[in-house]
């Protein structure tokens, strides 16, 4: 006979665990499968913002300091000018992605999560999942295998209003960070941004529009103050490369499908926040499913994302108009509280009168640069 669970979830990573765990936490049976085994990694900045943070507190997930290495906020760099500001609630957590994902595997295994390692999912039906050698029969399915989801083409939520694709590369240098800020350097047609994740060690990941300016060696010539950091630094990985998209869709669920993480859309990697996004997504999607009702988790879905959306977009204009960022970075550099009020806007820790009228001296300030 078919075995039966209340949820099963497609794809293993930090988005399909945590969906997983909020799941058993509202009383609900859950299975994982992922065709990979664990630990799984991925290329990205492997920091934790608070909000991250808190999001996976409300799961009774913490991540131990010793695990990783703390910093205060961010910081913008270019070869004219450079500010900093510091996070408006707590710490960011640098930490390694294998080492996030061993965590939150053992939190899985400590709520009753049954985890299916090396087990591809061969296709979903209304209401069975189709592994190699057998099919669940589930009440929900979550697709929770990543920006090239199939569960969302089989599910036919593969309608998508916004797309945009970015190229990374990232590499681990031993080094003992010199800096407790996440560093985000500007160049011409790449971004780098560095992340310590522990005493003696940093993650640096480059991102571009095009592959050939996501090349690691080259785009650190773009900085030479990190190239001199890094000149005697050692290797601590190999580097590995990643497409990262921005993009959104009409619909996360169809019926007893849904979907969470970068299969249900997601922003660009310098935003820092991907995986708060996830994690805040697992939590709602969780309480559709124990409710059996999942408009409410369209909503939330919804809500979840426009501002950090909206971030991502004025990045991504600040990373193509040098002139435009040199004087917006110069702007903020000149008024630093501007920076801090800006942080406070994209951490979500901010009323709309405030956002208005930070817009407004921010637009004031840049038009004076």
């Amino acid at each position: 006979m078919n075995r039966s669970v209340d949820v099963f979830v497609v794809g293993g990573g930090p988005a399909g665990l945590v969906a997983a765990i909020a799941a058993r936490q509202q009383g609900l049976s859950v299975m994982v499968a992922d065709g990979a085994n664990h630990p799984i990694d991925k290329p990205c900045g492997e920091g934790l913002i608070p909000e991250t943070q808190a999001a996976l507190a409300r799961l009774n997930i913490q991540i131990p300091e010793s695990e990783g290495y703390p910093f205060r906020g961010i910081r913008f760099l270019q070869r004219e000018s450079q500010v900093q500001a510091q996070y408006p609630s707590g710490h960011g957590i640098g930490i390694r992605r294998t080492i996030l994902h061993e965590i939150l595997v053992a939190k899985a295994h400590e709520c009753g999560v049954e985890l299916q390692w090396k087990t591809p999912v061969a296709g979903i039906e209304r209401d069975s999942v189709k592994l190699r050698h057998e099919s669940v029969t589930a009440q929900w399915i979550v697709g929770a295998d990543g920006s090239g989801s199939r569960v969302r083409r089989w599910s036919g939520l593969d309608a998508t209003v916004r797309r945009h694709q970015r190229f990374a590369s990232r590499r681990h240098y031993r080094v003992h960070p010199w800096t407790e800020y996440m560093e985000i350097y500007w160049g011409q047609r790449s971004q780098a941004y560095v992340t310590p994740v522990s005493q003696d060690e940093v993650c640096i990941v480059v991102l571009a529009e095009n592959a050939q300016d996501a090349n690691f060696a080259e785009s650190v010539e773009n900085w030479p103050e990190l190239k001199d950091r890094l000149a005697k630094a050692e290797l601590g990985s190999r580097e590995r490369g990643a497409i990262t998209s921005m993009h959104s869709l009409q619909n996360v669920y169809r019926g007893k499908v849904a979907l969470v993480g970068d299969a249900s859309g997601s922003v660009d990697a310098i935003t820092g926040e991907g995986l708060r996004l996830a994690f805040c997504q697992a939590i709602a999607l969780a309480e559709g499913m124990k409710r059996g009702d999942l408009r409410e988790y369209q909503r939330l879905h919804r809500k979840i994302a426009k501002l950090p959306t909206m971030m991502g977009n004025l990045l991504l204009m600040l990373g193509r108009h040098a002139a435009v960022r040199q004087r917006a970075i110069k702007s903020l550099a000149n008024n630093p509280e501007l920076f801090e009020k800006f942080l406070a806007i994209h951490a979500g820790n901010s009323t709309i009168p405030a956002i208005l009228a930070t817009g407004a001296r921010v637009g004031w300030e840049f038009l004076a640069a």
